[in-house]
């Protein structure tokens, strides 16, 4: 298989993102498939590792997305002891409707919670957010399910308005214009006012993250209206209220992390006009109201990214290093806080462009290390790869 992986990182701070380094060098691939490659679509990871060691993933499996009936969630487990993965098992299956993005988050109380979407008349702007529980999940198989429901959110009547000053704040060229037509961000503000488009749609992909205050906040993106915004609950789990909106052309899919000073930081793929990099937003409220997105330096070719905290100041970002393809992965770090980054380092490299790994998502391991799920598309078929990072 024509993959480069690096896995050693030490690199000089630099204020830009250059250039991945060492993109001609061969070394020992430090992941694995989780199950055989095979013909469906198998996308949209999350992972967990428990206290006794164990790892728990889980994926959306089907014909397709949003269109494909069959589509389900799926998982398998990996015990401390053991080099393998467990035979797949089913996590979640709405009949009749596709499950997509499922998200997995132990508490800290190590209750275990997967958040996923229903998607409704096969349309992403009409999924249901839902969540199932567990206390139950470290037999064989699939978790055994204490508690399931849908989250509903209801954002602020001034919504649009929030919308609407975020644009005028970034003053965003128009792509287009037509005397017949509307600018983009003039539809988006007029969807805003629409409670039923407001209320609906809300979409999981990244993990939640616990603040320092103990408010736990579940990051989510929307479709319909092409931004994000977060569901903050200070009841663990209990309830759930939204935030603001965090507002970009094309700023889905935030993934978060929390300084030592409170502030969040959210950093978001770019699925809008080019330049086709990461966005960044910031909430210096504990996640109530966010800053309009804003361009880092790291190019995104409308790819989910994920950010994960390793604690002592440094966060590592996971991402594909390209404006458009997902042939890589690659993996930056940073020692203070997101403020200034290393070099990137490659972590995965299709060198002959056919292989495709996307959609990372991250978690410190209870070592110290990082363990990370993508999905992984070739010639041969799909999978879902586990990689694991050492703590140096």
């Amino acid at each position: 298989m024509l993959i480069h992986v690096l896995v050693a990182m030490s690199c000089l701070l630099s204020a830009g993102v250059p250039s991945p380094r060492n993109a001609d060098q061969e070394l020992n691939h430090p992941g694995a498939a989780i199950f055989p490659t095979q013909e469906k679509h198998v996308h949209g990871s999350s992972i967990v590792q428990s206290a006794d060691g164990s790892l728990l993933a889980t994926w959306f499996y089907g014909a397709g997305e949003r269109t494909a009936n069959d589509v389900r969630l799926q998982g398998a487990r990996r015990r401390a002891d053991d080099n393998g993965w467990s035979p797949v098992f089913d996590m979640a299956d709405t009949p009749d409707h596709p499950d997509c993005n499922p998200v997995l988050f132990l508490d800290p109380d190590q209750k275990l919670w997967l958040f996923w979407i229903a998607v409704q008349s096969n349309r992403w702007e009409r999924s249901v957010l839902k969540y199932r529980t567990s206390t139950r999940y470290l037999e064989n198989g699939a978790p055994q399910w204490d508690w399931q429901d849908a989250i509903l959110l209801k954002p602020a009547e001034n919504f649009s308005e929030q919308v609407r000053q975020a644009f005028d704040t970034i003053a965003y060229p128009e792509p287009m214009w037509a005397e017949y037509a509307h600018a983009y961000t003039d539809m988006l503000v007029e969807a805003a006012k629409d409670p039923v488009k407001r209320d609906t749609g809300w979409m999981s992909r990244c993990k939640p993250i616990v603040l320092k205050n103990g408010r736990w906040l579940l990051p989510l993106y929307s479709d319909g209206y092409n931004f994000g915004l977060i569901a903050r609950s200070d009841d663990h789990g209990a309830t759930w209220l939204p935030s603001g909106p965090m507002v970009g052309l094309g700023a889905n899919q935030p993934s978060l992390a929390q300084r030592a000073d409170g502030t969040v930081v959210a950093f978001v793929r770019d699925d809008g006009a080019a330049p086709k990099r990461i966005m960044q937003s910031i909430s210096t409220d504990n996640g109530e109201t966010w800053s309009p997105c804003t361009d880092t330096e790291f190019p995104n070719p409308g790819a989910s990214i994920d950010v994960c905290d390793l604690g002592q100041g440094t966060w590592v970002l996971v991402y594909n290093h390209a404006k458009d393809h997902r042939n890589n992965l690659a993996l930056a770090y940073s020692h203070d806080e997101g403020r200034t980054w290393d070099q990137p380092a490659m972590l995965l490299n299709s060198l002959d462009g056919q292989r495709s790994f996307s959609y990372p998502s991250a978690i410190r391991g209870i070592h110290g290390e990082l363990h990370l799920t993508c999905s992984y598309k070739g010639p041969e078929g799909a999978t879902i790869y586990h990689i694991t990072v050492p703590n140096e």
